[in-house]
């Protein structure tokens, strides 16, 4: 069975809308989102860890002026990174009294890069310098 030109130019056509259809993750540039000179530290109950390439996030509920408790996420490294570190998908549990500091998100929401993160005064976490 032989294919034409035409047969070989309408696959690759197919192909390529395919290719499209799948949303495409492109790694960041901490320092963009993420601004060094605006750190923050805060006290909260973790609510949820994601464990997932190719940055793992946590959240966390803050209570802020008042009664008002903002719900903070938190990225830190790659799952596999963390691992290297001794972490697991354990190391936070939802519940977890922890504190964190990091470097405040620059599109002002509650966001921010983890640096930082302990339990009962222990350290459980401290980032690498990096590159980016």
């Amino acid at each position: 069975m032989s294919v034409s030109i035409h047969g070989w130019r309408s696959l690759a056509q197919v192909a390529a809308c395919i290719s499209f259809a799948f949303p495409v993750y492109a790694h960041h540039s901490a320092r963009a989102i993420f601004d060094r000179s605006d750190p923050i530290e805060v006290t909260g109950t973790v609510t949820s860890v994601e464990w997932m390439n190719p940055h793992i996030w946590f959240f966390v509920d803050v209570k802020e002026s008042g009664s008002d408790v903002v719900n903070w996420g938190f990225e830190m490294s790659s799952p596999n990174d963390l691992m290297r570190d001794g972490w697991n998908h354990n190391s936070l549990r939802m519940g977890d009294v922890i504190t964190v500091v990091g470097s405040r998100a620059r599109n002002g929401k509650p966001t921010a890069s983890a640096q930082s993160v302990s339990r009962d005064g222990e350290e459980l976490f401290t980032r690498r310098e990096q590159s980016n």
